[in-house]
């Protein structure tokens, strides 16, 4: 796209990337300003940054000194940014080494293991006992879950829906996990009270295809090399520079 230019102020040229660059700083508001009419806005409001760039110089604020601590402060930060980007932004990732990453790592691309439970949550061990007695005899878990749970699930027959590891208390979850499709489990104590949990089914997991999760084994992969680089030039630079700690 042509950067031309849409106004000069006090011989600046105020051109598209400037627009551009505006828009993008406005994040989600940018949509407030997609008309034409909010064009102009935006327009106008570099136009007066301009103005007020102009009057600052004509004023001699430039040589404030807190700006100048300001400047040079913004000066070092914005180099230090600059650097970094420069060293990181030498690393690439081949295929070749995201796919050797990917074989050796195959566990962390797996899909998580996931289940689907009802329960049944009431406040004593010889409750959920007798309910467990009921259930044994013939009585529908769902049943069950209807007439005595005091959780707002009793509403569902007791569905939880599915969930996957760490979404439950660690003593619901490792009794979920251990429990077999349609295994109707003893009390289970937890903050909450104690628990008849019935599996409805579990999913395992699955182990990932390579193609699928290419860009995901990428940004590992570069997030190892990028720690290595920066760790080698941080090494280099203690080397080279004076380092005094107070």
């Amino acid at each position: 796209m042509e950067n031309k230019v849409i106004a000069i102020v006090d011989g600046r040229e105020i051109t598209e990337s400037h627009l551009v660059s505006l828009v993008h700083s406005l994040g989600q508001n940018a949509a407030r300003f997609a008309s034409e009419d909010g064009r102009q806005k935006l327009i106008e409001e570099l136009i007066t940054q301009e103005l007020f760039y102009s009057d600052a110089i004509e004023n001699g604020l430039d040589k404030d000194q807190e700006f100048i601590t300001a400047a040079e402060s913004m000066y070092s930060n914005l180099l230090k940014q600059y650097a970094l980007s420069k060293l990181l932004g030498t690393v690439t990732v081949s295929d070749e080494e995201a796919l050797e990453y990917f074989n050796n790592n195959k566990d962390t691309f797996r899909s998580a293991a996931t289940a689907r439970a009802k329960h049944i949550l009431v406040d004593s061990k010889e409750k959920a006992e007798e309910i467990l007695a009921e259930i044994n005899a013939g009585l529908a878990f769902e049943d069950a879950a209807q007439k005595y749970s005091s959780c707002p699930s009793s509403e569902r027959g007791g569905d939880l829906g599915e969930f996957g590891r760490g979404q439950m208390v660690p003593e619901f979850e490792n009794a979920v996990f251990t429990m077999k499709a349609d295994e109707v489990s003893e009390p289970v104590q937890t903050q909450f009270g104690y628990h008849l949990i019935k599996l409805v089914s579990i999913n395992n997991g699955e182990e990932a295809e390579f193609e699928k999760v290419k860009d995901q084994v990428q940004q590992f992969v570069m997030s190892v090399k990028h720690n290595d680089v920066y760790s080698a030039k941080q090494a280099e630079l203690k080397a080279k520079y004076t380092v005094e700690m107070k």
